[in-house]
Parts: C-alpha cells; structure tokens; sequence
C-alpha cells in the first residue's frame, strides 16, 4: 500500500494537499511535486510536477480534464519518466480508490481560491492554446464539418507522412504477424486486404470509399483488385495527396478523387445508379448523431442490389463517455461514438442487412502504441514542423487513445452489410474462410482475393 509522505517543511505541496484531497474525495493516488521542489503524495506514485503557478490559475478557470490536458500542453503541468504509464497508474488508482474527477462546488472553489491567492496563483485566466480548435455555427452544418475536419486533417500531410507509415494509413491496422519482420505499414495492408475480400472486390468492380483519408485502400483497391473507385474527402489537403499518388502511380483510369461533403456523393459523375461496394474507414464518428440516420440511408441508396458496405468505426462502452472534453476540443471536434450494437441498429434501420462483426481493440492499442513510438522517436521532427504545444497535444491524445482502448473504454469494429436485391440474396460466400485464410504480410504483397463477387454475373456497365 502506498504510503503518503511529506517533504520536511511547508511549501506550496502542504498547502495545496488539502484542496487536492478535496476536489478529489480521497489523497492523490500520484506524487506531487510542486515549483519550490515540495512534495506530496505517495513516494512510490508517478510524479506529477507542477512547475509554475499558472497551473493552479489553468484548473481554477477550468477545472477538470481540460484544465488539466491544457496544464500538460502549455508544460506547466509534467509527468516525469513515462506518460503512459503514469497515466496507466493514476487511472487504476483511481479505480481502486474510487477517486472522480473533480466536480467542485462553491464552497471548493472559493477555499482553493484562498489557497491559490497565498501562493500566488491568482490572476487573469491564462490565454487558450493555439491548438483547441474554434468551431462556429450550427452542430454538423456544412460549414462546421468542413472546419471540424480541416482542424484535424489538414494539420499538413508533411506532419502525417512523418507519424504514418508508407501506406498513411490513418485508422486501426489488422496485426496479423509478430517479430521484428512485421510491423505497422504489414498490419495496415492486411487490413486493406481484408477489407477488399469482405467486400469481394473484383477487377471491373465499382467502389465508394467515403471518408478515403490520404488514400490507402482507395489505392490498394485500385492497384492490387483491379477496382475502379470513386473516392470522397472533405479534407483539401488529403485530396490533393490521392491525386498526386493516384497520377504517380498511374491510376487515373481506375480512380477518381472529390474533395466534397459525404452527403453529396449521390451528385457526383459517373454515379449511374449504384456502386458495387462502399466503404466508410474511420468516418462515420464525425457524422454526428441526429445525422447519422440519414448517412446510414445514403450507405443503402449508393449500393446496388447485393452490394456490401464496410463500416469500420470507433464504438464507446455503454457507460464511457466517449471522446472527453481533451479530444473533441484538441483532436476531433464534433465527433460522436455510441456503443456497437446502437450502429448495427441504425444499419439494419436502414434496409441493409448486418452479415458480420469484427471487434478489433486490440488491434488499435498496438497501432496507436506504433504511432506513439514514432513521435517519440522523432521528437525534435515534430517539434520542429508543428511547435510544443501542439506536438505534446498529440502526446497526450496518443498515450490516452492507446489507454482507453486497452481498458475498453473505447472500441473499433468492422460492421459487413448487404443491400439484399428483391429475392432477398445477399450474394455473401457461405463462410469467412476466404476472408482470412492466407492473411498476412504476403497477402498484401500478391494482392489476393477472394472467391465470390460482389455481383454474380453481368453487372449494367461494368464491361463484363
């Protein structure tokens, strides 16, 4: 059991003990050491360093998680030694203590005042960081959405091509392989690849990839299944990425790319009545709940009879809160989970018929792990392309995001369905076994493919 001990004196750690305990309804499960070199707290805890005042100023304007993730962005606030596990062990912690986040009352905020005025804490609030997004207009409007995904995507594919690997692959990999040989650009081309045999991707075969993020599976649809896509982003800067690959890699016959709202896909050129199979990676948590009705009907109306969806989405628990204040205010603004069987509902309301389900947890907490490493690894990079703050936003949204994943606070799933036609045929092979048997770094490399189409026999303008 952790023993709480006090340094020899009464610095600014003794004073602020008391308030600690009670914002937090018990002692701090962390080691606190404040700006005079005072400490408090468990000796054998994760040190949290509080190394200016204006760190007690950031948490008496904004109290709770946010005032917090804004301490450790601006660095008034540091945890010494490793982020992750600090965090890892302030949470279990709290867990066994049953320690909340603070919820101060009048009288709490009025004696940490106190506490803050006698060490000097007090004053006007400290100015926002560059980083939190500003937002404008009404939820999910049009023009929100376009600054909602500029504020994340558009950050500058410079700084995604030094996080991502070679695929920029910007969503959960499929880890089919362990050992030095294998590692995060292997994972996210057999997620490519099993995204591909679940839609049973064939040469001639029309793709809608909403949300085509820099473009890996458009691409690897494109050059490894023959498949001609229509991809949709409404972030600029990843538009104008596709194109160059897709103009380098010689595809312009086989893909087009429109920097356009999702909700206008059905206007676009070349629509003609359906697609054989559309895709949706990692998009469908910026639609917002009232709209997401509606992007489920879109999903159901761009099919053609027995063309497959794939949804790979992030899901919450049924009691998690989901995103947190950090990550819609730093990350991604607007964005809205719910639980796993709450989508499979609104897809099956929809008219299309849920044929299967992948939990894939586990396999974020290793991609998001392989992010982390990157940064780290390449630290004075970032610093240098996008300042501090910013890159220690993304230190923190990443140690945090590898975290709720591994607690299941959070999770990512790949939801299969089909538009059956007016029989009732799903057109679906009898079994996975063709979806994963052989999957694996080579799989990615000799661009297999599974043994049923999308559509048995001739399809209206395929040239088959």
């Amino acid at each position: 059991m952790n023993t709480i001990t006090h340094t020899p004196g009464y610095g600014a750690a003794q004073r602020i003990a008391p308030v600690i305990e009670q914002f937090l309804g018990g002692p701090p499960p962390v080691r606190i050491r404040m700006w005079d070199g005072s400490e408090t707290g468990p000796e054998d805890a994760p040190t949290v360093h509080v190394r200016s005042r204006r760190a007690l100023r950031r948490l008496l304007w904004q109290p709770g998680e946010l005032g917090l993730a804004e301490a450790y962005i601006t660095g008034d606030i540091d945890i010494a030694d490793n982020l992750a596990a600090g965090l890892r062990a302030m949470r279990r912690a709290s867990r066994e203590q049953g320690v909340q986040l603070p919820r101060p009352g009048v009288a709490d905020r009025l004696r940490a005042a106190g506490t803050a005025l006698r060490l000097g804490a007090v004053g006007p609030r400290p100015p926002v960081p560059a980083a939190r997004a500003g937002l404008s207009g009404a939820l999910h409007s049009r023009a929100r959405d376009r600054a909602a995904i500029s504020h994340h995507y558009d950050l500058s594919n410079a700084f995604y091509s030094l996080l991502l690997d070679e695929t920029m692959a910007y969503s959960c990999g499929y880890w089919t392989g362990t050992g030095p040989d294998y590692g995060p650009a292997d994972a996210q081309r057999d997620k490519l690849e099993l995204i591909c045999r679940k839609l049973g991707l064939r040469p001639g075969a029309r793709l809608l990839d909403i949300g085509c993020g820099w473009g890996s599976l458009t691409l690897h649809a494109a050059a490894r299944h023959g498949v001609r896509v229509t991809a949709v982003t409404l972030a600029k800067e990843q538009a104008a990425y596709v194109r160059g690959q897709v103009a380098e890699r010689g595809l312009e016959d086989l893909v087009e790319v429109h920097a356009c709202d999702y909700r206008d896909v059905a206007a676009l050129p070349g629509f003609q009545g359906g697609y054989d199979a559309v895709s949706t990676v990692e998009m469908g948590e910026h639609v917002g709940d009232a709209e997401y009705p509606a992007f489920t009907a879109l999903l159901h109306s761009v099919l053609r009879p027995r063309g497959r969806a794939l949804v790979q989405q992030m899901s919450r628990g049924s009691t998690a809160p989901g995103g947190g204040a950090f990550i819609e205010s730093y990350i991604a603004p607007d964005m809205h989970m719910r639980p796993l069987g709450e989508t499979v509902g609104l897809l099956e309301g929809a008219g299309l018929e849920v044929r299967d389900v992948e939990s894939m947890r586990e396999h974020y907490v290793l991609t998001v792990e392989a992010w982390h490493r990157t940064l780290e690894e390449r630290w004075p990079e970032f610093v240098a392309l996008v300042g501090e703050e910013t890159a220690r936003v993304w230190r923190l949204y990443l140690v945090g995001g590898a975290l709720a994943f591994e607690e299941r606070r959070m999770g990512v799933d790949q939801i299969l369905s089909v538009r059956p036609d007016a029989e009732g045929s799903a057109g679906l092979p009898a079994t996975r076994h063709d979806w994963h048997t052989g999957l694996g770094a080579a799989a990615g490399q000799d661009g297999g493919v599974p043994a049923e189409p999308v559509i048995a026999g001739p399809r209206p303008g395929s040239g088959r």
